[in-house]
């Protein structure tokens, strides 16, 4: 058991021999105990390196090691859900010396990347598409006339989403020849929460199945005439205390749950379910973190690690730099605090209660709390039958995810103008989780839904003003906000609702004016300073102020719009379609993000690849007058 991160890189004299997981099918079976423990050691060191997803490795070690051993990958397929998992995974699959890297520019994604490896067969970040791909790798497979093993590995946080069981149904149906592997942990990022969570938890108390399931299993195999007998009772047994009944009645040959640490039982099990034909399940228990204390104590805590700082020579810690509020924790601030004037109030997430800031919520609320689970779009459609009630729901989502319940958004919210408040978290870009992470399409997305408005707040007291003129409006409405820390200025504690789709000027200048939407607003500043510019903060991508861009327009010869979002479709489409729309000859740049995925890296860098720091709008700008 370790308790700390060590700072030396750890001995692993039979890890290192393992270049491949061909090099590991030589190895003889007594040794795989002997490469987890090493692998388990390498993650701790080259996370506490790098920074990272770190808890739910730790819990597949045993598990990744005996896919890969009785798998003839990449041959056959591995296919992992989110992807939070699969660093043992990487450093088996010829990427070890590149593991420090990871998260970093240029370096190993944080998640399964088909570009990266051929062990990676698919793409992913999101949760809950493991058994989709999986199948349709499966039947795509047996189309060519290929003898192929595929397996999904899935996190019973991610098996409460719709899409899952949606998966495991068509499996069923078509008796598509897949393993699927249940790594049940009791975790996601947040504690799981639902009835098919409880469902599973349920064979955690059963000691009583447990041990009678273990000691048959010995006992009637030298008695043959009863075993079928037996058979047959463990299976009414199972209906009471176990999961596999469900899993049986939807076609699926069910395996477990076994002890996800144990290798010799992992070995035997995977060994003959890869023999066995149709669609299986195996249900493995693990445990988040095994291996690290602090870790198996605090799963939540411990998900991600930041890059670990050791100690100075005189052994003072390395000193942290003040630490300005998340904005996050402003929209956890403001909706307590609006809960509190408003007995109406519901927040809802799915599943990202820590990660949306709403733990003081949920302790202080509980009755007004609703964590939905892996479940976007059960989420809006639930704030949706809520706001029918004249309930005042806010749904706090991340931006990316939103893009999971976009039907919902339109036709179960938007359509009915139903008055539910969406606080989109993570919206531009996330740094080190990169493209599958990014809010890089929201305004797109968001702004050509007829009754929606969309406010992008500047700063922090911004975002909590915003929140507040939104949640007044009558109707849906988003405020999106970026990830990680503003500016530090100061929020007001009175709340006041903001004139909907009014602009605030910041600077009155020549020739030029820039409207800024959100936070790039500093940057904005620093520019318009240079240049002698006009700085407007829009507020408002929908309604916009069109009084003001009137004004604008008439008087500079090109306006500039500033955006964290993708051009195409984005904020600074909108006013230009606006211009258009009368007859306006001035001449229009438009910065976002261009028609590409942004990859991981540094936020701050990331924005400057983009030229959207102050350097980067000067720059464009310049170049465009040049031919003004």
């Amino acid at each position: 058991m370790h308790n700390q991160i060590p700072l030396e890189r750890p001995s692993t004299p039979l890890l290192d021999t393992i270049q491949s997981p061909v090099d590991l099918r030589l190895l003889d079976e007594k040794l795989l105990p002997q490469v987890a423990d090493e692998l388990r050691a390498f993650l701790l060191y080259t996370v506490g390196q790098t920074g990272g997803h770190f808890g739910a490795g730790l819990g597949v070690v045993e598990l990744t090691v005996a896919l890969h051993y009785v798998y003839n990958t990449p041959e056959d397929r591995l296919v992992w859900d989110v992807g939070h998992q699969t660093y043992p995974h990487k450093i088996l699959t010829e990427r070890r010396e590149l593991m420090h890297s990871i998260r970093q520019a240029g370096g190993l994604s944080g998640f399964p990347k088909r570009e990266e490896s051929v062990y990676d067969t698919f793409g992913v970040g999101h949760s809950s598409t493991s058994i989709s791909a999986a199948q349709g790798m499966a039947i795509g497979a047996k189309m060519a006339g290929i003898d192929r093993k595929v397996a999904a590995i899935i996190g019973d946080g991610a098996m409460t989403a719709g899409m899952a069981f949606e998966a495991l149904n068509h499996a069923a149906h078509t008796e598509t020849d897949m393993l699927v592997v249940l790594n049940d942990n009791n975790m996601s990022i947040s504690p799981n929460v639902g009835g098919f969570s409880t469902y599973l938890s349920k064979i955690w108390a059963s000691k009583f199945y447990n041990s009678l399931r273990e000691g048959g299993k010995h006992m009637l195999a030298k008695i043959p005439p009863v075993k079928e007998l037996a058979r047959r009772t463990e299976e009414h047994i199972k209906g009471f205390w176990s999961p596999g009944t469900l899993f049986e009645e939807m076609g699926f040959n069910y395996v477990g749950p076994i002890n996800g640490h144990d290798l010799d039982d992992l070995l035997e099990c995977l060994r003959n379910l890869r023999e066995v034909k149709g669609p299986k399940l195996l249900h493995v228990i693990t445990q988040k973190g095994k291996g690290f204390e602090p870790a198996e104590l605090d799963p939540v805590g411990y998900h991600a690690l930041n890059k670990f700082e050791p100690k100075q020579k005189n052994g003072a810690a390395k000193t942290e730099p003040v630490k300005k509020k998340k904005f996050q924790d402003i929209f956890g601030d403001w909706l307590c605090d609006m809960a509190t004037q408003d007995q109406r109030l519901i927040g809802i997430t799915p599943a990202m209660c820590e990660g949306s800031g709403m733990v003081e919520f949920s302790q202080q609320f509980p009755d007004r709390y609703f964590d939905v689970a892996i479940a976007e779009q059960h989420a809006v459609t639930l704030a949706a039958g809520m706001a029918c009630e004249g309930q005042k729901p806010v749904v706090a989502i991340y931006s990316t995810f939103l893009q999971r319940a976009y039907d919902q958004l339109i036709h179960d919210v938007a359509l009915q103008n139903l008055d539910v408040t969406f606080a989109i978290d993570r919206a531009g870009l996330v740094g080190d989780d990169g493209p599958t992470h990014n809010g890089a399409f929201d305004i797109s997305y968001l702004r050509c839904i007829p009754n929606m408005v969309i406010a992008t707040p500047s700063d922090e007291n911004e975002c909590r003003q915003l929140l507040y003129t939104a949640y007044q409006y009558q109707g849906p409405a988003a405020v999106r906000y970026p990830r990680g820390a503003g500016t530090g200025i100061a929020t007001e504690k009175k709340l006041t609702a903001l004139p909907i789709g009014k602009a605030l000027s910041k600077r009155h200048g020549e020739k030029v004016a820039i409207l800024c939407f959100g936070t790039l607003l500093n940057e904005a500043q620093i520019a318009a300073d240079q240049l002698n510019a006009t700085l407007v903060d829009m507020r408002f991508v929908k309604p916009l102020d069109t009084e003001l861009i009137d004004q604008l327009q008439a008087s500079h010869s090109l306006l500039v719009t500033l955006e964290e979002n993708v051009i195409a479709g984005g904020a600074g489409s909108a006013v230009s379609e606006y211009l258009r729309s009368q007859h306006y000859s001035v001449d229009l740049l438009q910065l976002g993000f261009g028609d590409y995925f942004v990859e991981h890296q540094n936020q701050k860098i990331q924005l400057a690849e983009q030229g959207l720091n102050a350097e980067g709008i000067v720059v464009a700008i310049q170049k465009r007058l040049v031919k003004v």
